[in-house]
């Protein structure tokens, strides 16, 4: 069991609000982006690492591999406007047809174990996504009234990394390019061509670094680890 993983890291990070890429932040002294490096590192079954990226960070990116010796390769492609551009353009280089996964390189407390789950799912059914059962009542809301309350039992939030057979994810991705559609994650994508797509049950600490809020629930994760590990 190997892949490959894909990590869109060329986005400006608006809402976090930290004046440059959100990646370069530091938890416990170390950038987000090298935290989430270091568990693909770490991982003996990934073969290749591809890093979507604004072509003005990559200097800075390429001193923080030196900085916190990176011994994988990580392979740099020029990023786009959105993401879906970006990690169409990593895509692009992949040639083997096995197993790749896109993982949002703001996600740096994904966990090798769920990997590994993810990956062997999708080498049986072709596709698979990680994610959470909703935990709060899900309402649908229409010109600021509540129309209804949507059964919970079913609904999950859908994380990444998502993994997919190469072949099946760049036909999903030139359908969506033909198509000019954009959509919100690549499971998505995958979707339109009809294709079953796997639930993995991952954790909820696997969250996205988004807003400065979530800068607080990451330093609690990390100081909860490192007691686990002491």
């Amino acid at each position: 069991m190997t892949y490959q993983v894909i990590l869109p890291a060329a986005g400006r990070g608006k809402r976090m609000g930290a004046g440059k890429n959100k990646l370069l932040l530091e938890l416990d002294g170390i950038p987000v982006l090298i935290h989430t490096l270091r568990v693909f590192e770490r991982d003996a079954a990934c073969n290749g690492i591809i890093l979507a990226i604004n072509s003005q960070d990559e200097p800075e990116f390429q001193l923080l591999f030196k900085r916190f010796n990176m011994t994988k390769k990580v392979c740099l492609v020029t990023g786009g406007t959105e993401r879906q551009y970006s990690i169409y353009n990593a895509l692009k280089t992949v040639k083997s047809d096995g197993m790749i996964l896109v993982h949002d390189a703001a996600r740096p407390f994904i966990q090798i174990e769920h990997i590994h789950r993810l990956v062997e799912k999708a080498e049986k059914t072709g596709a698979a996504i990680i994610g959470v059962p909703a935990k709060d009542t899900m309402k649908t809301v229409k010109d600021g009234l509540v129309a209804a309350t949507v059964e919970r039992s079913s609904l999950w939030a859908i994380q990444t990394p998502q993994a997919f057979r190469v072949s099946l994810l760049q036909d999903a991705y030139e359908r969506a390019e033909k198509d000019q559609f954009l959509g919100t994650d690549d499971a998505s994508l995958v979707e339109r061509l009809g294709h079953p797509i796997a639930m993995v049950e991952g954790d909820y600490e696997n969250i996205k670094l988004t807003t400065p809020e979530d800068l607080y629930i990451a330093e609690a994760i990390l100081k909860k680890r490192q007691r686990e590990i002491s």
